[in-house]
């Protein structure tokens, strides 16, 4: 196979001599427009996984890299004028230069030709003068520009300014170097790379930038290879402490931003992208040298396991790849993001504090760091005890928790679902046995599915409502069994469909509109939810009134039936959600354009509806944090949505998300709408002590105490982990040892409040594939990827 690789960094090299092992037959040129010598950065960083799968392909060569690393096992975070130490992490690192050094030199001895200080020729020209064609040409990649249309590229310009730096002080661990100064807050990122010297990150906010004066030259000002001298000499006054008296050194160093990319495709015929040109993730939570050089391991499997087609082995390397790089952009997306608002959590107390960077990306969690180190989990536990004013240690989800005058026994939620299943609005036996089966399996609320106000307010004829005192009745029924047969409360969520109503049942078709038995929907404009979707009639000012009155009567039959709490539903493009958004609500008068009168009407039911319910009973709201969609509402909108709503009384800002628009593009992932709950949490709510409730793909007992321990959110609402475990929240913990699981536990049930001893509680572990290639000069073991259930967890 001739093989033509545009990119000599550590990518495009790893890959040639891969290709090359596996048959010397093979016809290897690498072109690369820098010199040999012409290295930039200091330090990569490489993770135990990664090392087994370089390890398994060439031994000699990680031999090689084996003989330079630094490693080490902690991270020490400063903070407060105080270090902070965790262990067990396990990573190694080596210089930059060192690494492209022995990839070079190893190219060499195989035979690869490697023209330096040479542009690659034409793509077009390389595609039809060689079987494959891989473009390792990084971030600027011109392979991709040159075919943007077929990659469909975005590159995602972030707000931080950083600074790639290296110093001649040694550390013994990763560095976290957390500084307050006038401008506002800077960090470091530093790490040992080799036994002279370590990596030195400076990364701030732009704003920050900009008020520290650091905005006085522009990165085009400066050619290429060259730094900015300036501001060199700046950092090494401004972090004198950190430096204790060692050196700073510059190499191409200059101010920068980060670029994250993604690509819709990343092969086409005979061409492929891998590493930085491909994909990028942010440097904080590792080096894209590691992703590079697993691209490249995945790469080379594919091409051996596929030799008669490069079509198709490009297409299994695309398939195999994307999930577990993905996963990690997910995970790079969260840390980035962290340490662009790093502002946002310096006022938390220094433990979690710490616990909040080292979980900042989702993968490390708080079982991750106990079985790390132990010790720091324990002040973890004792910390967050200690700041909610509890005596005793127990797992945050099981620590009591005061919403207004309500207490809930811990701080679980069985988040509101739609179950389609009532007649007429009236609640049966199916919402008693749903509803108190949850009620029994523990968490410390349970929530109604939207409850709607109208007949005209239902989403489908399913629906439950509380429009007729005989549904009233029903769901007094419901309350009571909940109230005396388990120690959770049960609340209330109040809705209008909007123009989201007269729909077919979910499992029928959901949001498809019925083909018989309409009722007119309704919205703030004449804008139907989607394309196949009715067209809303635009409500006027006697609607908005009847509305208000139909929230209200709702309210007052909630309050008889003897709900403990009410949520009013202003999420998930339903009326009042509809009436937030810039995507439903086009309207010219009071109720219509800025976002100030997009909440006039939501705001105006909230307090009609707060008037009605009982004093001493919360009222809380649901919202949609953001519309996952160019022109919607986002995280800076809901920022302002749940500050309008806590002055107006809220006791807590359930955060949602998205389902407003049929257009969202949502980012899924595990735990992915938390940010959001996050920001509204420290930017709005803490101050207030109003609650905050984090919902969205949290799954597991470590995501609930993770979310709390950092300060995330208050309390967790988890939905279709509920479905698939009524018992999960008692389930949780047994499994997590409590020593007091069985006061959770209702009399009848007590008897199976310890983990049987047949339960398996196995962290998901990822697998090694080897794929063995016999007949070359040495027997080559290539491809170490993450199993796909593994990639999923992540």
């Amino acid at each position: 196979m001739k093989i033509a690789i545009v990119g000599g960094g550590p990518g495009g090299l790893y890959f040639a001599a891969l290709m090359k092992q596996l048959d010397p037959a093979h016809e290897i040129t690498v072109w690369e427009r820098n010199a040999p010598d012409d290295t930039f950065g200091f330090g990569v960083v490489f993770s135990d996984e990664t090392l087994g799968g370089i390890e398994n392909a060439d031994r000699e060569f990680a031999d090689a890299m084996a003989r330079r690393f630094a490693r080490w096992t902690d991270i020490d975070i400063h903070y407060r004028g105080r270090t902070h130490t965790v262990g067990g992490q396990g990573f190694a690192a080596m210089g930059r230069r060192e690494l492209l050094g022995l990839l070079q030199r190893r190219c060499q001895d195989l035979g690869v030709r490697v023209r330096f200080s040479m542009p690659a020729p034409d793509t077009g020209a390389l595609r039809a003068s060689y079987d494959l064609v891989v473009g390792a040409d990084g971030v600027n990649s011109q392979v991709r520009a040159a075919h943007r249309d077929i990659f469909r590229p975005t590159l995602d310009q972030r707000h931080n300014k950083y600074m790639w730096l290296g110093t001649d002080r040694v550390f013994e661990a990763f560095q976290f170097f957390v500084r307050q100064t006038e401008w506002g807050t800077m960090q470091v990122h530093g790490y040992p790379y080799s036994e002279t010297g370590s990596t030195f990150i400076v990364e701030m906010h732009e704003d920050v930038w900009r008020r520290a004066g650091f905005d006085v030259t522009e990165e085009t000002d400066f050619p290429p290879g060259a730094s900015d001298e300036q501001a060199v000499e700046r950092v090494r006054e401004l972090f004198a402490d950190e430096l204790a008296g060692h050196q700073v050194f510059a190499n191409n160093s200059k101010w920068l931003g980060f670029t994250t990319v993604r690509n819709e495709r990343w092969h086409h015929g005979n061409l492929v992208l891998v590493g930085d040109a491909a994909h990028t993730a942010h440097f904080s939570i590792g080096s894209g040298t590691k992703l590079a050089m697993e691209d490249s391991l995945a790469l080379a499997a594919c091409l051996h396991e596929h030799p008669d087609t490069t079509e198709g082995a490009l297409r299994a390397y695309e398939a195999e790849r994307r999930p577990v790089v993905e996963s990690t952009q997910r995970a790079a997306q969260a840390s980035l993001e962290w340490f662009e608002n790093i502002g946002m959590y310096t006022h938390q107390e220094p433990t979690q504090f710490c616990f909040n960077l080292l979980t900042r990306s989702r993968r490390i969690t708080y079982d991750n760091l106990r079985t790390r180190d132990q010790e720091f989990a324990d002040r973890v536990d004792a910390a967050f005890a200690a700041s909610q004013g509890l005596p005793e240690t127990a797992p945050a989800m099981f620590q009591p928790f005061r919403l207004g005058e309500l207490e809930l026994k811990n701080r679980v939620i069985v988040s509101p679902m739609d179950m389609y299943s009532a007649v007429d609005g009236v609640p049966g036996d199916f919402h008693l046995v749903h509803l108190g089966s949850k009620a029994m399996g523990g968490a410390g609320l349970v929530m109604t599915e939207m409850v709607c106000v109208s007949p005209e307010g239902r989403i489908t004829p399913g629906c439950t409502g509380l429009w007729t005192d005989g549904q009233r009745d029903s769901w007094a029924r419901i309350v009571s069994f909940v109230h005396e047969r388990s120690t959770a409360r049960i609340g209330l969520q109040l809705g209008h469909s909007g123009r989201k109503g007269s729909t077919r049942l979910m499992w029928e078709g959901m949001d498809d509109p019925l083909p018989d038995g309409n009722w007119e929907p309704v919205g703030p404009s004449p804008l139907p939810y989607g394309p196949g979707s009715a067209v809303p009639r635009e409500l006027d000012r006697a609607d908005l009134d009847a509305l208000v009155a139909d929230f209200v009567a709702a309210a007052r039959r909630g309050a008889e039936a003897g709900f403990d709490l009410l949520e009013l539903h202003c999420a998930h493009g339903y009326l009042l959600s509809s009436f937030l958004s810039p995507t439903a609500n086009r309207r010219t008068d009071e109720y219509g354009g800025s976002l100030r009168a997009r909440l006039r009407f939501p705001l105006e039911v909230f307090d009609a509806v707060r008037a009605a319910w009982p004093a001493e009973r919360p009222v809380i709201v649901r919202i949609s944090s953001s519309d996952w969609v160019p022109d919607g509402n986002t995280e800076h909108d809901a920022v302002e949505i749940a500050r309008a709503f806590i002055a107006h009384g809220a006791d807590a800002i359930d955060v949602s998300s998205g389902q407003v628009t049929k257009e969202e593009r949502p980012a899924y992932g595990r735990s992915y709408q938390t940010p959001f709950a996050d920001r509204i949490r420290h930017e709005v709510a803490a101050a207030t002590g109003t609650a905050v409730i984090a919902v969205g793909a949290i799954a597991s007992y470590d995501d609930v105490n993770s979310i709390l321990l950092a300060g995330r959110a208050d309390l967790c609402a988890l939905g279709r982990t509920h479905l698939y475990d009524p018992h999960w929240t008692l389930h949780a913990a047994a499994e997590q040892e409590y020593r007091d699981a069985a006061r959770q536990w209702p009399l009848p049930y007590r008897a199976g409040a310890r983990k049987p001893p047949s339960a398996r509680t196995d962290a998901v572990r990822p697998r090694l594939s080897l794929l063995r290639a016999e007949g070359s000069a040495q027997t080559v073991h290539l491809r170490w990827l993450p199993s796909r259930e593994a990639a999923t967890v992540v």
